[in-house]
């Protein structure tokens, strides 16, 4: 992890450290080559995958859907086989911890209260002479949402995406998940989606998962947008379809960045980091303080907890890799370099954080204090953990219930209303060349 002091860089240059790791940028080990030499008989870039992968879905539909999911994931489906059953969500359901249901049946009932609160409403204005404009806001009729998979298991990432489009009053939620080698889905996964209002669930993932929504199979409906994390594929391939549908984000590496002064508990800024770092050898951590003494001891902190952790492999190369600790004049500096990050999720662990927070510009979700560690919005607080990475908290916003609705302008005008302002917009067409909008003015007389 590297340790640096803002007095040495001027802001350029700390815009260049702080810069995240692109999440186009991703080259395959020798495994991951090896494993595309065997599927397409040839070396090919992650780029050319995904575009292969694509078209292969948008031209074949089920029959390359069911070819990838056997090749790359090692599950063997039919067409009929596909989809999860009702009687394999009641058989996962019963299997399940019942502690853990509960858990699960709680975050679900906060997800929903919050999500609740943003729903916008239509609205109708008057204005003179009887016109009338407003706007009216229609959920989508079908949207899909990606939830990873595999060998792990993500049922917060199913309860994030899914409960705002439920409160949006989407009426079709379709999810995909990759299955295991078994082609099963983790009970708790499945859980989660009855829980949070799923409507059908089929066992496919990567490009292939997103290409199918995007296009529709024989088997799997086409949606109208797509949202939820994945890894380098699953990105591309949103990227490559938006347009036939439309997509939440293009999300990269998990990041943290934490500001904090003297008063921080440098147990809590360590265990705060790692628990980005285990998810990937490419998320990143970073903490900003003014205290060079919390710095020291923060380090040594991140050391010795790294070594009982699970992923500590994991957490500890994307540590050495993309860790850092600035140590900064004063904290109102510190928070102009996290306005510069713009972090995915940003952590104010200060005497007074309620006193930073109108400083704060460019962050997915804030957690404020020593006691709102970033696992709890992961989980259970009610504020979704779908947030905009890499920088784009600069102009992207958390996933919400606007991101399932669609807003339709209304107007409505009298034939008194429109006399009165028909002059001015005969001369704005007639300055643009466009006579036949003149025209239509003019046809209903001035």
């Amino acid at each position: 992890m590297k340790r640096i002091h803002s007095c040495f860089f001027n802001k350029e240059e700390m815009a260049e450290i702080l810069e995240k790791p692109a999440f186009d940028k991703v080259i395959l080990g020798a495994g991951g080559r090896a494993k595309v030499k065997e599927t397409f008989g040839e070396e090919l870039s992650v780029q050319q995958v995904v575009e292969r992968i694509v078209e292969d879905v948008r031209r074949q539909g089920n029959e390359a859907v069911l070819q990838y999911t056997r090749s790359i994931d090692g599950a063997e489906f039919t067409a009929e086989t596909l989809e999860v059953t009702p009687a394999e969500m009641e058989s996962a359901i019963a299997a399940a911890d019942r502690e853990v249901l509960d858990a699960l049946a709680a975050a679900v009932a906060n997800v929903k209260r919050f999500h609740a609160e943003q729903l916008p409403k239509s609205w109708f204005t008057e204005r003179e002479q009887g016109a009338i404009l407003g706007q009216k806001c229609t959920p989508l009729d079908r949207v899909g949402i990606y939830v990873p998979g595999g060998t792990a298991a993500y049922p917060s990432s199913v309860i994030m995406n899914a409960v705002p489009a439920a409160v949006a009053g989407v009426k079709e939620i379709i999810m995909v998940v990759p299955p295991s080698r078994e082609g099963t889905v983790n009970p708790y996964v499945l859980a989660a989606a009855k829980l949070s209002g799923v409507t059908r669930i089929f066992k496919v993932g990567g490009a292939q998962a997103v290409a199918a929504l995007a296009f529709g199979t024989e088997t799997i409906p086409k949606v109208d947008k797509i949202t939820g994390p994945g890894n380098i594929f699953v990105t591309l391939a949103k990227k490559a379809v938006y347009g036939h549908a439309d997509i939440d984000m293009l999300a990269g590496p998990s990041e943290i960045l934490i500001v904090a002064d003297h008063t921080a508990d440098p147990q809590y800024v360590a265990a705060d980091m790692l628990s980005q770092a285990e998810h990937d050898v490419l998320a990143s951590s970073i903490l900003i303080t003014d205290s060079a003494e919390l710095a020291a001891k923060v380090e040594k902190e991140v050391a010795s907890q790294l070594a009982t952790l699970a992923r500590k492999d994991i957490a500890a190369q994307s540590i050495e890799d993309n860790g850092l600790i600035i140590i900064t004049r004063d904290i109102g500096e510190a928070i102009e370099l996290a306005n510069l990050s713009a972090p995915e999720h940003l952590e104010l662990l200060t005497a007074e954080p309620f006193k930073l927070l109108p400083y704060v510009r460019h962050a997915g979700a804030i957690f404020m204090g020593q006691y709102s560690p970033e696992p709890l919005g992961d989980y259970f607080a009610g504020p979704n953990h779908v947030l905009p990475t890499g920088g784009t908290a600069r102009f992207y916003s958390v996933l919400n219930v606007e991101t399932f609705m669609k807003k339709t302008s209304i107007i409505a005008y009298t034939q008194e209303a429109l006399a009165a302002v028909s002059g001015q917009i005969i001369k704005l067409a007639e300055a643009e060349g466009l006579t036949a909008h003149a025209n239509a003015v003019k046809m209903r007389g001035n």
